[in-house]
């Protein structure tokens, strides 16, 4: 398959030239990744049985991992939603559009496939102009998970994308770097107490504050257990991960700064080329290995911004084995920790 790459300019207003093309793609069955506000979507038709499965067969994905369903406004969520609770509609006020994802009861319209079987559907109304306005223009809901190779690290630029989705889709939209870089937070709001199913930018402490008591799935703390069926995408399965083994090392600076250089000088005496993600503080404490700074920690949105890009240069600069230091689970932290642990498989030492 061909994949045609189509550039993006925002100036203040979406052209919609630029983008019936790929809404009448979308509308006809096929694959578009474009960008979010979080990271880059694969689209296809959310109520389109055979579209859905076009993003899984694209990704690799398994077909129990459900997809979330883009709207552009609040009057598209009843075609999807069987039942809106309070709370939902509490946060939609606060957080939508934004990098904020709802689980809710579904209508039964909404196949299967969309949902990897369950009786509910996630939705999201993508604040990023040019994914609200080809929802809008495409007329459908559209299911979009992040667009990349099944357990690889998600694009936040349109490279990655073309890396990893060229030749297995119609058409890639090129909108440039995310902004936020981290896939949206989840909650799911079908039950009677809302529970957090992934964190993201709208954090644990922003969603107590517009709803009072949530709930923390533990599927956040640790790997799911075998035999259970994912509420979310990104819970059951090995996410986020670069090719290299990665060791995430938590603990006091100075000692994990400590921790990581004798292991890289012992797998670097091993023949082994090594990778570091350090922070912009930490930088000039690593005298061995490949160093990937990932941000200030004085500003956590830079290291959630710069996560998923760094660990793709690392692919790039093809290390043997990652050393990685670890953050504060408080606000963006968690979503921050929650996809380190599931890059590095949950291999985590602390010293």
């Amino acid at each position: 398959m061909n994949t045609k790459i189509v550039k993006i300019t925002v100036c203040g207003k979406v052209n919609d030239e630029e983008l019936l093309e790929a809404a009448e793609i979308l509308k006809g069955g096929g694959l578009v990744a474009f960008p979010t506000e979080t990271v880059y979507g694969l689209g296809a038709n959310a109520l389109d049985e055979k579209a859905a499965k076009k993003i899984y067969a694209a990704k690799g994905r398994p077909s129990d991992n459900p997809l979330i369903a883009h709207i552009s406004c609040m009057d598209e969520l009843p075609a999807l939603a069987s039942e809106i609770p309070d709370a939902a509609r509490r946060l939609a006020m606060r957080f939508w559009p934004g990098p904020l994802t709802m689980v809710f009861k579904k209508q039964s319209r909404v196949p299967d496939g969309t949902t990897g079987g369950l009786d509910t559907v996630a939705v999201r109304m993508p604040s990023d102009p040019v994914a609200n306005r080809l929802i809008r223009l495409a007329g459908v809901p559209v299911a979009a998970p992040s667009a990349n190779t099944s357990g690889r690290p998600s694009p936040t630029r349109a490279e990655h994308v073309i890396e990893d989705m060229a030749g297995k889709i119609e058409m890639i939209l090129d909108g440039s770097e995310v902004g936020i870089g981290v896939e949206s937070t989840i909650v799911d709001v079908s039950g009677e107490i809302p529970t957090l199913l992934r964190p993201g930018a709208v954090t644990l402490e922003m969603l107590r504050g517009a709803l009072g008591r949530v709930d923390v799935d533990p599927a956040i703390e640790g790997p799911m257990a075998e035999g259970v069926h994912p509420k979310a995408p990104g819970m059951k399965y090995r996410h986020y991960a670069p090719r290299a083994e990665m060791l995430l090392v938590e603990g006091e600076a100075a000692r994990v700064a400590a921790y990581i250089n004798k292991e890289a000088k012992k797998a670097a005496e091993a023949g082994k080329r090594v990778g570091i993600i350090c922070t912009e503080e930490s930088r000039g404490l690593y005298p061995v290995g490949v160093l990937e700074v990932i941000g200030s920690r004085s500003h956590e949105e830079t290291v959630a911004h710069n996560l998923f890009a760094v660990l793709r240069e690392l692919d790039e600069k093809a290390v043997d084995c990652i050393f990685s230091e670890s953050f504060s689970e408080d606000r963006l932290g968690q979503a921050i920790m929650n996809r380190l642990c599931k890059a590095a498989g949950y291999h985590i030492v602390r010293v």
